[in-house]
């Protein structure tokens, strides 16, 4: 099959794909076939065109100058942010603080947050589908405070037991954080339900939102979330770029991560007055290109639908999954009811470093390791697993290079 399934509302794959330079290009004498979509995606030329003008046209840095570049590069830096609060339907821009990742943006959290207001005895969840980026804060804080971290399990299929994280609550409890989608494994969390049994016990939840907002709809007030954290590079944006949405409420009680710049309303030497946020947490010279590349992004995105997006990447997922289990030898690891575009898998007899290099060979680009979530692989009883992640871009031909590919792997090793 060559062309995705027909919808009235489908996608126009190959004009798609027209919009991305780097898709054309040749690996190995082999077209490119990109599957590492959940590592970082692809930029369409109307963002580098926008990364483009702005440093040719718009750049200085912003606030507290009063020439024209300046007052221009600041009105496009809040706009950005603006866009980004439509994006995800936060109530306020101000609830919208530019970070340089999804990893950031937590790393915000817990010293703002976390630091101020977690202490011994405490209790902090996760989930064992967390990336590392959402387990490693925690455990420093835990360190630091005397606190304790607890760890919902999940079963064979890669899903949460919702009745276990449940009973992990109890008057000790101070914080959740968890996953939308694992980035291991595609599983789609039941964020809104897990956010509101945290909530009947008072306690506030950080989504770690990377690998879900690039590819679904997501609306912050919906799920009734806190905090929630993502990144540019994953949505056809810059790198070195993310979002941490926050209910203000909790902003405004949150002390500041990092000190300078634009964060202060006042400084002498006996006391510093903080500004307002979002501004509280965007000490010194933001990432004003990056910011405005990321809005560029979402437009992008925007203009195709975040619902046909989603749709288009669920046949993609549907349709590798039945090809890769017609394999003999070959294993997915992650079989959730609810998943995203991301298929990890096994082939018996064949190290997943040595399956990436070997599909490298025809120009496949896939993930292989542990994805930055060992207690995932440990839960499974897995070293590391490869993985095809897909975007809105990629095409049904392209799985079917994958499935060759996988069965060119085997004739070599077994």
């Amino acid at each position: 099959m060559n062309d995705l399934i027909t919808h009235a509302d489908a996608i126009d794959v190959e004009r798609i794909r027209a919009d991305f330079p780097i898709l054309g290009l040749q690996v190995n004498g082999h077209p490119l076939v990109y599957l590492d979509n959940a590592a970082s995606s692809q930029m369409p030329q109307p963002v580098i065109d926008r990364l483009v003008r702005y440093q040719t046209t718009q750049h200085a840095n912003i606030n507290r100058a009063v020439h024209t570049l300046s007052e221009i590069a600041t009105n496009e830096y809040e706009a950005a942010r603006r866009t980004l609060q439509h994006f995800i339907r936060a109530r306020s821009e101000r609830e919208v603080i530019f970070t340089s990742g999804t990893t950031d943006a937590i790393n915000l959290v817990m010293h703002g947050y976390g630091r101020k207001f977690i202490g011994p005895g405490d209790e902090i969840i996760l989930t064992t589908l967390e990336h590392h980026a959402n387990i490693v804060p925690w455990q420093m804080l835990a360190e630091e405070k005397g606190a304790i971290v607890r760890v919902a399990p999940i079963n064979d299929a890669g899903e949460v037991l919702l009745d276990a994280y449940r009973d992990l609550f109890n008057e000790r409890t101070k914080f959740v954080g968890l996953t939308h989608v694992s980035n291991a494994l595609g599983t789609i969390n039941p964020v809104r339900q897990m956010v509101a049994i945290a909530h009947e016990s008072g306690v506030p939840v950080l989504v770690d939102g990377a690998q879900a907002v690039p590819h679904m709809a997501v609306d912050v007030q919906d799920l009734d979330c806190d905090f929630y954290v993502f990144s540019g590079h994953k949505l056809c944006g810059p790198t070195g770029i993310g979002i941490l949405y926050g209910k203000a409420a909790l902003l405004e009680r949150m002390q500041p991560f990092k000190g300078g710049g634009d964060m202060i309303l006042s400084v002498t030497f006996e006391k510093t007055v903080y500004n307002a946020i979002p501004h509280k947490f965007e000490a010194g010279t933001p990432p004003i290109a990056a910011a405005i590349g990321m809005a560029a992004a979402v437009d992008y995105l925007s203009a195709i639908g975040m619902q046909v997006i989603s749709r288009q990447e669920q046949i993609l997922l549907e349709y590798a999954t039945d090809q890769l289990q017609q394999l003999p030898g070959v294993r997915i690891i992650g079989t959730a009811a609810n998943k995203a575009a991301v298929l990890s898998f096994v082939i018996d007899g064949v190290h997943p470093h040595d399956i990436g290099t070997l599909l490298n060979e025809d120009g496949i680009a896939v993930r292989t390791g542990h994805h930055c979530a060992q207690p995932v692989m440990q839960r499974l009883g897995l070293p590391a697993t490869s993985r095809a992640s897909f975007a809105f871009y990629n095409t049904l031909a392209e799985v079917d290079a994958l499935t060759a590919g996988i069965r060119a792997v085997q004739k070599v090793f077994l």
